[in-house]
């Protein structure tokens, strides 16, 4: 058998084995109270708990888009994609000073500073925003910015993953994000911004 043969031979195992499943796999046995953090919620805004939450793991919560431009502004962050069901909202908040475009190019993926695009919801005890492809109207926008915002709506900020998990229906590829990409790969010291965003901002509407 020739080099080219056992390449298609591999492939082709490793295309049957990513081929979607006729049925989704049944969800394990759980129970709520696996959620130790849930008691630390208490009565408390799950706004406020997820505000404190994505700060501790170096993310941003904003509920004003005038507060957003103005960050993006003083950091010099001017170039960048925004999801085209979200522009008419945010384009009165931006100035001329921005390019915004609502196509995103794949071939200029070093052209934009940030990107705008919609979250499926967020996790208030662990500060985690969740991204989903029902969403996200283009992946790499959310991915491969320095800056990604992710506009949340605050009816969607669940209070923890038990919770998260229930009511985020079947879709099959979910993305949780808490904070800034890291990794401390490197003799143990984190660095932030290497696999993705350097910056994560959630901007609750």
């Amino acid at each position: 058998m020739s080099s080219s043969d056992d390449r298609e031979s591999i492939l082709s195992r490793v295309r049957g084995a990513l081929a979607p499943l006729h049925e989704r796999a049944a969800m394990p046995d759980y129970t709520t109270e696996l959620a130790v953090m849930r008691q630390m919620m208490g009565s408390r805004d799950a706004l406020v708990v997820f505000a404190e939450r994505l700060a501790l793991v170096n993310g941003i919560a904003l509920t004003d888009p005038v507060a957003l431009v103005a960050r993006l502004r003083e950091n010099k962050w001017l170039h960048g994609y925004c999801d085209p069901a979200l522009w008419p909202a945010l384009a009165p908040h931006f100035g001329a000073d921005f390019k915004v475009e609502t196509t995103y190019d794949r071939k200029r993926v070093d052209d934009y500073a940030f990107g705008i695009t919609r979250a499926v919801g967020a996790i208030a005890e662990t500060g985690t925003i969740v991204l989903n492809d029902a969403t996200t109207s283009r992946r790499l926008g959310a991915l491969t910015p320095w800056v990604h915002i992710a506009v949340v709506e605050r009816a969607k900020i669940f209070s923890d993953l038990p919770e998260a998990v229930a009511g985020l229906g079947q879709d099959t590829n979910v993305i949780w994000v808490t904070g800034p990409s890291k990794t401390a790969d490197v003799e143990g010291i984190l660095i932030e911004g290497v696999h993705g965003p350097g910056v994560q901002i959630a901007l609750v509407v």
